[in-house]
């Protein structure tokens, strides 16, 4: 009968590491976006400035008083 020879220093490291995988895991399934997400959300934020910037009023137009409401 002949046991496996094990170095604990291995198996250590190797649990830790399988540990720190297993949260990876977790995390990228919690926080993580896809990149079609990500590209999405852009072109949605884009899209959001362009239309907020040409709904702006123009303040310098010429004959207007600023005191005036």
């Amino acid at each position: 009968m002949s046991a496996e020879i094990v170095n604990l220093r291995q198996f250590r490291k190797a649990s830790r590491r399988a540990e720190k995988e297993r949260q990876a895991a977790i995390n990228r399934e919690k926080f993580g976006r896809t990149k079609g997400n990500k590209l999405a959300q852009s072109k949605e934020r884009k899209r959001d400035e362009r239309n907020l910037d040409g709904a702006h009023l123009d303040q310098s137009k010429p004959g207007r008083d600023d005191d005036t409401p």
